[in-house]
């Protein structure tokens, strides 16, 4: 479902800061939105430093009055929801929903899939093949998906070749989900070597189930694992997660407070973490993680962006870096800072966008906020957004396209 064309905007919004209980909340509304644009055409890892680093680097400024950019469509396929690439491989890997990953190769898609799971997925609008990463050497291949009972797999295939060994198929996480909603999904190894699995609140409307703030469930969190067996147990726990130890906690949540984090990203310049959440019924929010040892709570259900959604309120809560009401849409998807060489001007900016609104928009640093402006591109269904390994960006559609952009 596209949304029609918003009118040009851009907007200045403050920087993220930590409120508790006795926070003086701000409902405000942005009043403006954007304009529309033409379409074209065996062991873990050693045990790391602190993620993301301590000390960040320095970014460029971008310039988005100089962007001049255009969408040039690589690829059609069948419901493209999931991007990854692999070490020492030019191929670019697109999870589709409907269950199978595909690689493209050399300006073309492969004629068999990667991976086939077209039997083992369930169909809801929110279920199916939902993410989708590499080792970091290469060696195995992570996909989240739902089965038919709508439960969530973590699931490795090593690769043999260019092709995922289905019978060697190890579930490294599964996840009973209440509902058919908010499944998360998304996939990513850190900096740090360790993998980051996002999971929705489990559904339904208003997490009912409280699952976002309770600790004792993976539902609503960001985990950070060692996927790799670890002393009898299909994955392990780095020692330095923020509630190893902690009774009543799981040690595998790394962030929580998330209604359906729909996709995250690492900055690769300066490891700076990126999650955008989908709201409930009045904000979508970003949330920026700079140097942090974990643990991070931001708000959900207490909070949905920085207004008050029901009680009992949590205490010492992360605000989002940017937040934006129905006028701009209703389902936020994440994306990347662009770190690419082609596109010089848009060079340190965050590139995201909406479900529900085909505009692609942008946050840059702007006196110690963010300053969101459009791109004048537009992608109707819009599902993901991939990063190569030159740090170039890829927007995929829900209706079937894979688009590079170019300058």
């Amino acid at each position: 479902m596209s949304a029609a064309a918003f009118p040009s905007s851009r907007r200045r919004y403050p920087g993220r800061v930590r409120r508790g209980l006795a926070l003086a909340l701000v409902a405000f509304l942005l009043t403006a939105g954007c304009r529309g644009g033409e379409e074209n055409g065996g062991a873990g890892p050693p045990e790391p430093p602190p993620s993301p680093p301590a000390a960040p680097q320095p970014t460029p400024t971008p310039d988005l009055a100089r962007f001049r950019g255009r969408l040039v469509r690589i690829a059609s396929l069948s419901q493209p929801v999931a991007f990854a690439v692999r070490s020492a491989d030019d191929a670019l890997y697109i999870g589709q929903k409907t269950g199978q990953v595909m690689a493209i190769r050399g300006g073309g898609v492969a004629g068999r899939p990667v991976l086939d799971l077209s039997a083992q997925v369930s169909r809801g609008f929110e279920q199916g093949l939902l993410g989708l990463a590499f080792s970091p050497e290469g060696e195995f291949l992570y996909v989240s998906y739902t089965d038919p009972a709508g439960d969530t797999h973590v699931t490795e295939f090593p690769m043999i070749g260019d092709t995922a060994e289905e019978g060697s198929a190890r579930d490294v996480l599964l996840i009973e989900q209440p509902f058919s909603n908010h499944n998360g999904g998304h996939l990513a190894f850190g900096p740090d070597g360790y993998l980051y699995v996002g999971l929705g609140d489990g559904g339904s409307a208003g997490d009912p189930m409280d699952n976002a703030q309770d600790l004792q469930s993976l539902l609503g969190k960001l985990l950070r694992i060692d996927p790799r067996p670890t002393e009898g147990t299909p994955y392990g726990i780095p020692v330095n997660n923020p509630f190893v130890g902690e009774e009543g906690a799981r040690p595998e949540v790394w962030a929580y407070g998330l209604r359906n984090p729909w996709r995250f990203s690492f900055d690769r310049l300066n490891g700076d973490l990126w999650i955008a959440d989908a709201g409930q019924d009045r904000r979508e929010e970003i949330n920026l993680q700079r140097t942090s040892t974990g643990g991070d709570n931001y708000g959900w259900d207490g909070y949905e962006g920085t207004l008050v959604y029901e009680e009992p309120l949590p205490d010492d809560v992360e605000d989002p870096a940017y937040e934006y009401g129905r006028e701009l849409g209703r389902a936020v998807v994440g994306g990347y800072v662009y770190r690419g060489a082609r596109i010089p001007a848009l060079q340190g900016a965050y590139v995201f966008g909406d479900f529900y609104n085909p505009d692609l928009r942008a946050l840059v640093p702007s006196d110690g906020g963010f300053e969101e402006a459009s791109l004048g591109l537009t992608v109707p269904n819009l599902s993901a957004f991939g990063e190569d390994a030159s740090g170039e960006l890829y927007v995929l559609s829900l209706s079937g396209q894979v688009y590079r952009l170019d300058p």
